[in-house]
C-alpha cells in the first residue's frame, strides 16, 4: 500500500499492478484513483476494460501491443478475471515484456500467491492486498469522517455502530452518510440514533437470535429467522451462519477458560475486537457443553437437509425451536 500511495503522489508508476483482496471499497477506490491518474477519465480510446471469467488472453495481448492514440499511455483493466487463479502461462511469459507505452490494472477478489502470474506481478509491478481492516484503523477512520463533519460520537455509540455495520467499508461508508443526514444540525450522535437510522447487517440479526435464543425467548428468535427468510436470505446461509456463531462462541469460551483476554483472543481468531466482546457476553448464557451440543446439531441438520430427509426452512426453525425452548433439563438443554 505504501508504495502505490507512493507512486501516485510521484506519478512515477509501474507498467503492472494487481489489487486484490476481500476490502472491496479501499480496493474500488485505489482502482480509480490509478486509473485516472493513468489516462485521463475522459480518454475512452486508451482506455480498454475487460470483466469475467472469459476474457481471451490473446484479444488482452494484442490489444497491449497497441500503440496508445494522443496519449503517453494506454491502460488495460483486468477486473475478477480469475486468472490469479487458474494459472494463465501466456499472459505470465508476457507481463515482463510489455511495452513501456502499456499498462496493466488487474483487480481481483481472490489470487494464488504461489502462482507464477502472481509472483511475475509481483516482480516486476506491483501487487497490493487489501484486507479486512482492524477496529482500531476502522473507528479512526469514522471518526476522521465525523471530525470534518463537526460530529462527536462515545466508544459506546461508536461500537455499537460498528456491530450493526459490520467492518465492510463500503457499507459503513453507506451507514455515515445516513447518520450524518439524520442528525443534520446536532453535534453529537447517540445510540438512540444509531438505533434508530443504521441497517442490521444479516450477520448481526444472526448474533440477535442466538441472544433469544440463550434467553430462550422462542417468538423472538423465530421473528428475526422470519426477517431474514423475508429478506431473501437463504436457510442454508442463516443455519450456516447459526453454526459459525456459536462456533466463535465455544472458540471465546474456551480460550477464556485458559485466561486470554478479549485482545489476544482476537488475535488469535482474526477477528475484531468488538466481536470477540460481544461474544464473550453471549457466551456467559451457556455451557461449553451447550455450546459444543448446539454446533453438533447444526451440523447434524446441515446432513440432513443435503440427504433429503428434511426441508431447509423446517430444518433452521427445528434448530431454533428446540434450542430456545424452555422446557428442557440441565443436562440437555441444547
Amino acid at each position: 500500500m505504501k508504495n502505490l500511495v507512493q507512486d501516485l503522489k510521484t506519478n512515477q508508476f509501474k507498467n503492472v499492478y494487481l489489487l486484490f483482496g476481500e476490502e472491496a471499497y479501499l480496493k474500488n477506490q485505489y482502482r480509480k484513483k490509478l486509473q485516472d491518474a493513468l489516462v485521463s477519465p475522459d480518454d475512452t480510446v486508451n482506455l480498454n476494460l475487460y470483466e469475467g471469467k472469459n476474457i481471451s488472453v490473446k484479444e488482452l495481448i494484442d490489444q497491449a501491443e497497441t500503440m496508445p492514440f494522443f496519449s503517453e499511455r494506454r491502460l488495460l483493466v483486468v477486473e475478477d478475471s480469475g486468472f490469479f487463479k487458474n494459472a494463465s502461462q501466456e499472459l505470465a511469459d508476457y507481463l515482463p515484456h510489455v511495452p513501456e507505452t502499456t499498462f496493466f490494472l488487474f483487480v481481483e477478489e481472490e489470487v494464488d500467491k504461489r502462482g507464477k502470474l502472481f509472483k511475475t506481478v509481483k516482480s516486476k509491478g506491483r501487487a497490493v492486498e487489501f484486507t479486512r481492516q482492524t477496529e482500531e484503523t476502522l473507528q479512526r477512520w469514522i471518526l476522521g469522517t465525523l471530525k470534518n463533519e463537526g460530529k462527536n460520537i462515545t466508544r459506546a455509540t461508536m461500537e455499537l455502530f460498528l456491530e450493526k455495520t459490520g467492518t465492510d467499508m463500503k457499507n459503513i461508508s453507506m451507514e455515515l452518510e445516513k447518520l450524518l443526514s439524520y442528525t443534520l444540525g446536532r453535534e453529537v450522535i447517540t445510540s438512540e440514533d444509531v438505533e434508530e437510522i443504521c441497517t442490521t447487517q444479516t450477520v448481526n440479526k444472526i448474533f440477535d437470535m442466538v441472544n433469544a435464543i440463550a434467553e430462550k425467548n422462542q417468538s423472538r428468535a423465530l421473528d428475526l429467522y422470519y426477517d431474514l427468510l423475508a429478506l431473501k436470505e437463504p436457510p442454508m446461509r442463516i443455519l450456516f451462519l447459526i453454526t459459525r456463531q456459536f462456533n466463535i462462541l465455544l472458540q471465546v469460551k474456551e480460550m477464556r477458560g485458559h485466561g486470554y483476554d478479549a485482545n489476544a483472543i482476537a488475535s488469535r481468531l482474526g477477528i475484531q475486537n468488538f466481536i470477540v466482546r460481544g461474544a464473550l457476553r453471549q457466551a456467559e448464557a451457556f455451557s461449553v457443553e451447550q455450546i459444543g451440543q448446539m454446533v453438533e446439531r447444526c451440523i447434524n441438520t446441515e446432513e440432513a437437509v443435503k440427504t433429503g430427509n428434511l426441508g431447509d426452512k423446517l430444518a433452521v426453525e427445528l434448530i431454533i425451536v428446540e434450542g430456545s425452548r424452555k422446557e428442557q433439563n440441565q443436562e440437555q438443554i441444547l
